[in-house]
């Protein structure tokens, strides 16, 4: 298990300054001004990135909105220096720790591509279970999956 730190994304973008020299962090940035306007700014219910031990920013990860009847949908992705190295499996587990430390009574769901992936196997390991194919307004038809540990 990695140790990695959660560091907001706040709405307020001269607080997100710092992360601006980091390349992989630059789409991230791009979309959360737009995306808050949208879902708003309900902390925890916000985009974090996440740094390993050694300040590295190792990936990005949050919420899509505050909880909508009783229902919280994480979202994660691990810069490509990172991947298959288990920081994905960790940054969801957080996610997960975070929404039951926050609300245990919340319904947790995640969505990917409708075929295995990396994504589907760190939904697995973090105790997702496959409930089928819905149609997502932004990404099309994607398998929907429930936290069920």
């Amino acid at each position: 298990m990695h140790n990695l730190k959660l560091i907001p994304i706040d709405i307020d973008e001269i607080k997100n300054a710092r992360f601006r020299d980091i390349p992989e962090c630059l789409p991230i940035l791009a979309v959360y001004p737009a995306f808050y306007k949208k879902v708003g700014y309900t902390k925890p219910w916000i985009g974090y990135f996440f740094s390993n031990s050694n300040n590295e920013m190792i990936g990005a990860g949050g919420y899509k909105g505050k909880p909508k009847e009783g229902t919280i949908e994480i979202a994660y992705t691990t810069f490509k220096e990172f991947e298959g190295k288990g920081f994905g499996t960790e940054i969801c587990r957080q996610l997960v720790m975070l929404s039951k430390q926050t609300d245990s009574s919340l319904r947790i769901t995640a969505r990917t591509l409708t075929n295995n992936n990396a994504s589907t196997r760190i939904l697995n390991k973090n105790g997702f279970v496959f409930i089928g194919t819905v149609h997502d307004e932004e990404d099309g038809d994607v398998w929907e999956w429930e936290y069920k540990k």
